[in-house]
């Protein structure tokens, strides 16, 4: 019997998947502050994967991820992203900032 170690936030649906195809695994459920921690970790990993593999599949994890810190945390993120696109603007531009002299 091979055992591979993880240690690490997984999908709602994965130990199904698992399951299903005839092998186990064990997990727990985390608590408040250790969720908000893994999200965190989740992010910078799901983010790494992104810039190894710039495609949907991968920018859908990492909004998956964002979408849940923002609900562990309460965040409205959406009134956040409205608010600072009306305050400093978008992205769509394609601005470049090369220097700024003072």
């Amino acid at each position: 019997m091979t055992v591979k170690k993880y240690d690490k936030l997984i999908r709602d649906k994965i130990p199904q998947i698992i399951q299903s195809s005839g092998a186990t695994c064990t997990t727990y459920v985390a608590g408040d502050e250790e969720y908000k921690q893994r999200l965190s970790d989740k992010l910078l990993e799901e983010s790494k994967e992104f810039f190894e593999d710039p495609c949907a599949e991968e920018l859908a994890d990492v909004y998956e991820v964002i979408l849940a810190l923002a609900e562990a945390n309460r965040w409205d993120i959406e009134r956040e992203r409205i608010a600072k696109r009306l305050e400093r603007g978008a992205f769509s531009q394609r601005c470049i900032l090369q220097e700024v002299k003072r």
